[in-house]
Order: C-alpha cells, then sequence, then structure tokens
C-alpha cells in the first residue's frame, strides 16, 4: 500500500467559530494543523502518495503542505465544486490514483485523532481478501453512532443506525472512520452525486455479496468534532497520550512554541500549548488548553480546558472553563466564562460583563 485519499471537505460546524476562517483540518492541535499528524502518520505505515479530497476553504491547503515533499510525501488536491459526501468525495478523486485494480488504497477522515495501527488494517485486507476493511472501535456508550456487528471472522454482516431502544443495541462496534479498499471497489461508486459510504456504499456492497472485513484496534481513538473533543485531542498529543510523530517538541506538561513568551510565575499544565508569538503574562494559570498563535492571555488569567483562538486577547483575572474563543475576539478583565461558552471572532466582551458567580 502507497497511496492514500484523505477526506478534508467537511465546513466543520459544530467546531465554530474554530472554523470560521479555518478549516477544520487545518486547525492547530498540539502546535500544528491537526492535518500535520494524519499525514505524518500516513508516511509512517508507508504511505507516499495521498490525494487530499477538498471543498470547505480548499484553497488553504495547498499554499501551506504544497507538494509534500517537506512530510516526504506526494500530495494532490482535489477540490469538489459542491460537497459529494464521504463516498462521492472518494469516487471524485479516483483518477488520480495510480494503483492496480487489486491494489489496497487506505482512506481516512480529516477529524480522527487515532492510534490506529495501519498496517495492521492493511495486513489484514490482504490476508483475508477483502474488497473493503474497516477500522472498528468498541465505545461504551453506542448510542450516539451507527453500529457495525461482525461474525466470529470479522466479516461486517451489517450496517445499523443509531440504535433507539436498549434492544437495538447488538454491538459496541463502530465505524472509526479509516478503511482500505480495493481499488476496483472505488470505481463502482456512482460519480458526480453525494454519496454516502455509511448509508449507501456499505449496505449496497453487502446486499451484493461483497467480502466487508472489520478489524477491532482499541488504540487512543477520538472524534474531533466539537471543541470540547478538539482541546482535549490536542493535549493528549502533547502528553503522549495519543500517537504522532509530528508533535513539534518533547511531549509533556506544556509545549511551547518558537517566539511564544510565558512569564516566570506562570503556570501551565495538562497538555497545554502556546503557539507562535503568543503571550502568557504574570501570574496566568493555563490548564489542558490550546492558545493559538499571536494570542494574549493577561495577568491573573485563568484559562482551562478552553482554546484561545489566533490574536484572541483574554484580559486580567478572568476565568475561562471549557470556553472557545474566536480569532481576534477580546474578552475584557473580570470575566467569567464555562461550560461551552463561544465567543464569536473578533467580539468585544467589555469588563465584567458576563459572571457566572458574584463579583466579591
Amino acid at each position: 500500500m502507497t497511496e492514500a485519499i484523505l477526506l478534508v471537505g467537511g465546513k466543520g460546524t459544530r467546531l465554530r467559530p474554530l472554523t470560521v476562517h479555518t478549516p477544520k483540518p487545518m486547525v492547530r492541535a498540539a502546535g500544528v494543523p491537526f492535518l500535520t499528524h494524519q499525514l505524518a502518520r500516513a508516511r509512517a505505515a508507508g504511505v507516499e502518495h495521498i490525494v487530499l479530497a477538498t471543498s470547505y476553504l480548499a484553497e488553504v491547503f495547498e499554499p501551506y503542505f504544497g507538494d509534500g515533499s517537506s512530510l516526504g510525501l506526494h500530495i494532490e488536491y482535489v477540490t469538489e465544486d459542491e460537497p459529494l459526501g464521504t463516498g462521492g468525495a472518494i469516487r471524485n478523486v479516483a483518477s488520480r490514483l495510480r494503483s492496480a485494480p487489486d491494489e489496497p488504497i487506505l482512506v481516512f477522515n480529516g477529524d480522527i485523532l487515532t492510534g490506529l495501527d495501519i498496517r495492521a488494517l492493511v495486513d489484514t485486507h490482504e490476508r483475508t481478501g477483502a474488497d473493503v476493511s474497516l477500522h472498528l472501535t468498541k465505545v461504551t456508550d453506542p448510542r450516539a453512532y451507527g453500529l457495525v456487528p461482525t461474525d466470529a471472522t470479522g466479516r461486517v454482516t451489517a450496517f445499523l443506525e443509531k440504535p433507539q431502544t436498549p434492544e437495538e443495541i447488538v454491538t459496541d462496534q463502530i465505524n472509526a472512520g479509516a478503511y482500505v479498499f480495493r481499488r476496483a471497489v472505488i470505481d463502482t461508486i456512482p460519480a458526480g452525486r453525494p454519496v454516502s459510504v455509511e448509508r449507501e456504499t456499505f449496505p449496497d456492497l453487502l446486499s451484493a455479496g461483497a467480502h466487508l472485513q472489520g478489524m477491532v484496534d482499541s488504540t487512543y481513538w477520538l472524534d474531533l468534532g466539537t471543541p470540547a473533543a478538539f482541546v482535549r485531542g490536542s493535549a493528549d498529543l502533547v502528553l503522549g497520550r495519543a500517537p504522532s510523530p509530528a508533535v513539534p517538541g518533547r511531549r509533556g506538561e506544556r509545549l511551547i512554541l518558537p517566539t511564544a513568551r510565558v512569564a516566570p510565575d506562570a503556570k501551565l499544565s495538562g497538555g497545554t500549548v502556546v503557539g507562535e508569538g503568543a503571550l502568557v503574562a504574570e501570574g496566568a494559570r493555563v490548564v489542558g488548553s490550546t492558545i493559538l498563535p499571536g494570542a494574549v492571555i493577561e495577568p491573573g488569567a485563568v484559562i482551562t480546558h478552553s482554546l484561545i483562538g489566533t490574536g484572541a486577547r483574554v484580559g486580567e483575572r478572568s476565568i475561562l472553563t471549557d470556553t472557545v474563543i474566536g480569532d481576534g475576539a477580546f474578552v475584557g478583565p473580570d470575566n467569567e466564562l464555562r461550560s461551552g461558552a463561544r465567543v464569536w471572532c473578533d467580539a468585544r466582551i467589555p469588563q465584567g460583563a458576563l459572571r457566572f458567580s458574584s463579583d466579591r
């Protein structure tokens, strides 16, 4: 296996305001665009040629990654004029693939952080002679996911919608968003229209008698679709809980990027990242958070499990917990934001305007 397709066309609406100016795969996690971690892991598994299926803010990708040579890859870019779904996006880039009909093509989503053993998935695919092989993971509560039951040999038997009752929970296995396709199977996906692999391609292949193989890999897995998950994923990369060869520094409690400034008495912990040109001032405390480039944390502010956007500013003594601050926003001194608050890009919150507790 030397080729892969990476699906990076989604709008990332659940991540807004992080994705107002930046496509989801380009939001920084552990100091670099999240996509960098995926590309590096694919290269480490032997992939040489990757086609990026882009759509939303497609113009951002190529100026950053170029031809991929800095990562030891050859990267091509294909942009959808209209969103085509997962299956449609895969089919739309098929003409850029070079592999023979029976050779394996790795396909993965641009919003999943995983420790998947990619080579093991490819080996499973080749050993079983499957048409498509799927990475499956087990979850404690499967109600939020479509279910993928398999037989005793790992062969997929069905694709089930999100269970609505306890009786419908027949397995704790879910589709983890990474696949190996036999090259010829990609050409059977209808071209030029939206197609979902989960709702159309895979069920249709099963109905036609194709061999779909599941491989359960229960290493680290996280869907980065929400701000809280994204912040956690970045922290886990810094802490070393999630694997990536692309983390730009030593793993530990904190990652401070070049040109960032951190006051000697500021406290950083829990996998916190401070991006290029950012400032964390005197007496500030930052726990498990991402401070994007150029952001400013003023003296005495306390930031916990939050993300502070590029060029944003958090005023003195403000307390932010589980909060996202958009690019260029300003949170004045003595504010208190909690649990899912999202401050939009370039918004301004005056001093002491928002609190969850008394000002005394």
